[in-house]
């Protein structure tokens, strides 16, 4: 057998496997970030950067605020954990409770859980099991969307539509399902909501009528497709994809966990495009980013059905997680909000989208770039593709990294999605960074 060969050169970065990384190039030329404060990072040169992508959507109030970090250590140093099955916390109660007056009415029943992809795995099953206990087990099929995002676990990977995190791991759970996407030619270039495409979501109606409404428990749609490289819906898309599940005994999911707490300019992308879900998963910013913690809204209606339908005494819903409602990061959500609410962080944000888009529009004119699009406080940069899909979105990531300033890439598109503490200087700072490192290529 040949023994595998090892590549020992930059011993440091050797045993830690890298998520989402191009492993072997990092290790090449690695990009480490030592310290965070405010809207900058520090790389392990000393060299200062901008954030311009809130740490990854999951930052908006800047980094290691005091707050947080205070809230943190008096939570552990009074109790640092608790067993979350058939015990209970304060600070989980009290954290629901603040997450209720967030969401929109009659979302009120919180689900918590550690990840964005544990979330999404939580919404389907509570979906499955809420049909199930209205005596319609046989629906089972869930209808997500190409191009979407849905997490790294084996449902959200299955309903999600990201070729390159599906093709690897086999054929995914049975009766997921695909509406096409909703990144149309007509729509070139705007900033906001198309005009043209609402009709898309008749894809679901397509469904219902091959596949029989009575087989479908749920369909799963981003408000604003973040990680492919933030699809905004059409207008009037969102609107029809309630109305066809409504008609059809179909529980809508909004998967809101970069587009929650602020980042469309309302408390989530629901409010944003006033469209309600049944189910509606949280993450990332829950926290600002201090403590892995996600969570699920849940509606009254399905709630009931799940919880009132068990055997009195007996579990209503068998599902869980070791790390549901840590203490710890219960304290660190609730710091959180206080902060947002405090600061008004999420009115800031809505504030300072217009100059945010028109400022990002304005790198059209580089022969480089093909497209902008946004919503809110997040956008996207696409550029003309380089000898390979995604190498010269690589090359750009390494680029800005040495020009001074942090992005999400996902193939050839730059991500922007800065905190909401920027001020206009600020997005001149970043879109002048981008502008000057993209129109040197």
């Amino acid at each position: 057998m040949s023994q595998a060969v090892i590549r020992s050169h930059n011993q440091p970065y050797e045993h830690h496997w890298m998520p989402f990384t191009a492993n072997r190039a990092f290790r090449d030329d690695p990009r480490v970030l030592v310290r965070a404060e405010g809207i900058h990072y520090w790389n392990d040169r000393g060299e200062k950067l901008l954030d311009g992508i809130a740490g990854l959507f999951s930052t908006p109030a800047g980094h290691a605020r005091p707050e947080i970090a205070a809230a943190v250590a008096r939570q552990l140093s009074q109790l640092d954990f608790a067993p979350p099955f058939q015990f209970g916390t304060p600070g989980a109660f009290q954290l629901a409770t603040e997450l209720a007056k967030l969401t929109p009415a009659g979302l009120d029943r919180i689900f918590f859980v550690g990840s964005g992809s544990e979330s999404v795995e939580t919404a389907i099953k509570i979906a499955i099991q809420y049909h199930r206990r209205r005596g319609e087990g046989q629906r089972l099929r869930v209808v997500g969307r190409e191009k979407a995002y849905h997490g790294v676990n084996f449902a959200g990977w299955s309903v999600g539509g990201m070729v390159r995190n599906r093709d690897q791991f086999g054929l995914g759970m049975p009766g997921a399902l695909h509406m096409r996407h909703t990144h149309l030619p007509d729509n070139h270039n705007v900033m906001g909501q198309g005009e043209h495409g609402a009709d898309l979501a008749d894809d679901l109606q397509r469904f219902v009528d091959l596949h029989g409404a009575d087989t479908i428990a749920a369909c799963i749609v981003e408000p604003v497709a973040g990680s492919v490289g933030v699809l905004v819906p059409p207008k009037g898309y969102l609107d029809r994809l309630r109305k066809i599940c409504t008609d059809h005994g179909i529980l809508l999911i909004f998967d809101e966990v970069i587009t929650g707490f602020g980042r469309m300019g309302a408390n989530f992308g629901s409010q944003a495009f006033g469209v309600t879900p049944d189910i509606m998963t949280m993450a990332k910013a829950i926290t600002n980013g201090a403590i892995p913690m996600a969570g699920v809204a849940v509606s009254r209606a399905v709630h009931e059905t799940i919880v009132e339908q068990a055997p009195m005494g007996g579990i209503e819903f068998f599902h869980g997680y070791t790390w549901s409602a840590h203490p710890a990061a219960c304290a660190a959500a609730l710091a959180s909000l206080a902060i947002y609410r405090e600061e008004a962080l999420f009115e800031r944000a809505r504030a300072l989208s217009p100059y945010f888009l028109e400022a990002v529009a304005s790198l059209n004119d580089l022969p480089v770039v093909t497209e902008t699009r946004g919503f809110g406080l997040m956008a996207a940069v696409d550029l003309a593709p380089g000898t390979s899909p995604g190498a010269r979105g690589f090359e750009v990531l390494n680029k800005l990294f040495q020009a001074g300033v942090v992005v999400r890439v996902t193939m050839d598109t730059i991500i922007l999605a800065p905190p909401f503490t920027y001020t206009c200087e600020n997005v001149d700072e970043l879109v002048g960074l981008i502008r000057k490192t993209v129109g040197k290529l």
